[in-house]
C-alpha cells in the first residue's frame, strides 16, 4: 500500500496520538529502513531503541519461524519453553557476570537444553534475580513500583511513597504518567494516583531533605541511570551512589528504570553498571526483544520473593513468541560482545558530534547519545525533517535537543554517514 493510501486510511481510523513524518517504512536490513517507494534510510533511532540488533537479524528470525510453527501462546498458568533460561541468562548479566552469561548464550544459541539448564542453576553464594515478564516499559515499571510497595508492606519498612526524578520519563498509563514529574505530561490527566514524590536529578541535598522530611514513608526511590525522553541527562556517580545508600539507610529501594538506558545500550549489559551502583529492582523492555513486545521486571530474590500468586500478573507477558525472540537478541548480545562495541562505537560518535556546527554540548553513554543545538540552528524538530529528507532516522526531545538511538549493530562507518548528512542540514543553518 502506497504511502497516500496508508494515510488516508490511518486518517479515518487511527487514533491521533503521534505526531508522524512522511514516510512509510515497509522493510529494514541491519542499520537501514525502507520507504514503500524504494528510497533507503540510514536508521538512528531503532524504533526509539528497539531495534537492538537492527533489522532482520538472521537469529531472531529464525527463532521466530521456528517458534510461528510450534506455538505462539498458553497461559501463564503453564511453564513455557525456554523462559527459565531467558531469566537465568538475566539474572547473570544483572550480577555482570561475563563469563557465565556467555557460556549459558552459548547454549541457548545451540539450542543445548540439558546443558543451558546445568550452567542456569545458580552457584552457591550467587545473588539470584528473579523476573515477571510484561508486555512493555510502562507495565514493567507499574511492576516495579507493586513489587516495591508490597515490600515494603510484607517485609520492609511499611512505607508507600515513591520518590521520582523531575525530567524522567516512566510510561503513560495513569501510574507511570504519576511518576513521570512533568507537568506537560500530568495536567492533561489530573487527579493522577498519589504516592509520589518530586526530586531535582543529581541534587543529592534535595534527596537528603526529602527522607528527612519523610522518612520510612519512602518505600523507593526510582530513576533511569540516563534519562532519556528529556534529552539524555545521566546521573551522575555520586547521586546514584547516594540514592542507593539514603534508601536503604531508612529500609526503602532502589528501581532502576532501565527501559531505554538498559540492554548493553550503554556500554554495559545494564547502565547501572556503568556507576558501580547495584539497584534493588530494576524494569527492561525496548530492545530486550529485537522488535517484539516485551518488558520485565528484575528484582533481588529476596525482594521477589514477597510477591505471591495474585498480586500481579498478565495475560501476555512472557509469551511463547516473546521468549523466543528475547532467548536470540540476548544470547546474540552476549556471544557478539556488544557491550564493548557500544562503548567503543559511542565514545566515536560522541566525539564525531561534538565537532557539528551548532552543537553545544553532547551526552550520554554508549549508543544512547543526546546533543543540544545553539539558537542559530532553529527548532531541532526541523533538523530531524531535513534529515529525514536527506535519508537519515533520527529524534528531537525538545526545542535545541537531538537524541540518537541507533541498533547496537551500528559501526564508524555507519557513525561517518549520519555526520555527513548532519554536517550538510546544520551547515545550512543560519
Amino acid at each position: 500500500m502506497s504511502l497516500a493510501q496508508q494515510k488516508s486510511l490511518e486518517s479515518q481510523y487511527v487514533m491521533h496520538t503521534f505526531g508522524r513524518s512522511e514516510v512509510e517504512f515497509t522493510e529494514g536490513h541491519g542499520m537501514k529502513l525502507t520507504g514503500d517507494d524504494g528510497r533507503e534510510y540510514l536508521d538512528f533511532l531503532a524504533g526509539i531503541g528497539v531495534c537492538s540488533l537492527g533489522h532482520g537479524n538472521p537469529a531472531v528470525l529464525a527463532a521466530l519461524e521456528s517458534q510461528t510453527k510450534k506455538l505462539l501462546h498458553v497461559s501463564n498458568y503453564f511453564y513455557i519453553e525456554h523462559r527459565g533460561e531467558v531469566a537465568a541468562l538475566l539474572s547473570k548479566l544483572a550480577n555482570d557476570d561475563e563469563d557465565g552469561a556467555r557460556v549459558l548464550a552459548d547454549a541457548i544459541a545451540a539450542d543445548d537444553e540439558t546443558t543451558s539448564a546445568a550452567l542456569g542453576a545458580p552457584s552457591d553464594g550467587e545473588q539470584v534475580w528473579e523476573t515477571f515478564f510484561a508486555n512493555s516499559g510502562a507495565e514493567a515499571n507499574e511492576g516495579a513500583m507493586k513489587l516495591a510497595r508490597l515490600y515494603a508492606k510484607r517485609a520492609g519498612n511499611g512505607g508507600n511513597t515513591i520518590v521520582c526524578m523531575r525530567g524522567g520519563f516512566h510510561g503513560r498509563t495513569l501510574e507511570t504518567i504519576a511518576a513521570t514529574m512533568q507537568d506537560w505530561l500530568q495536567d492533561s490527566f489530573r487527579p493522577l494516583p498519589g504516592g509520589f514524590v518530586a526530586c531535582t536529578p543529581n541534587d543529592a541535598d534535595e534527596l537528603k531533605q526529602i527522607f528527612e522530611q519523610l522518612g520510612n514513608e519512602i518505600c523507593a526511590v526510582m530513576l533511569e541511570p540516563i534519562q532519556g525522553e528529556s534529552g539524555v541527562h545521566p546521573m551522575t556517580e555520586e547521586f546514584m551512589a547516594a540514592a542507593r545508600d539514603l534508601a536503604h539507610e531508612y529500609g526503602a529501594l532502589l528501581i532502576a528504570d532501565e527501559v531505554q538506558c538498559g540492554i548493553f545500550r550503554s556500554g554495559k549489559p545494564f547502565a547501572f553498571q556503568t556507576y558501580g551502583v547495584e539497584p534493588d529492582i530494576m524494569s527492561l523492555a525496548k530492545g530486550i526483544a529485537d522488535g517484539v513486545p516485551m518488558g520485565a521486571v528484575v528484582a533481588k530474590k529476596e525482594i521477589a520473593d514477597v510477591f505471591r500468586p495474585g498480586d500481579h500478573g498478565s495475560t501476555f507477558g512472557g509469551s511463547c513468541l516473546a521468549v523466543a525472540a528475547a532467548a536470540a537478541t540476548l544470547s546474540s548480545l552476549v556471544r557478539g560482545n556488544y557491550a564493548q562495541h557500544a562503548a567503543e562505537v559511542g565514545s566515536y560518535m560522541e566525539a564525531r558530534l561534538a565537532e557539528l556546527p551548532h552543537v553545544t554540548e553532547v551526552r550520554g553513554r554508549g549508543l544512547m547519545l543526546g546533543c543540544d543545538l545553539d539558537e542559530a540552528a532553529g527548532d531541532a524538530h526541523d533538523i530531524v525533517a531535513r534529515a529525514l529528507e536527506a535519508g537519515a532516522v533520527i529524534n528531537a526531545t525538545g526545542v535545541h535537543t537531538l537524541r540518537f538511538l541507533p541498533p547496537l549493530v551500528c559501526e564508524k562507518g555507519d557513525v561517518d554517514d549520519l555526520m555527513t548528512i548532519l554536517e550538510d542540514v546544520l551547515g545550512s543553518q543560519a
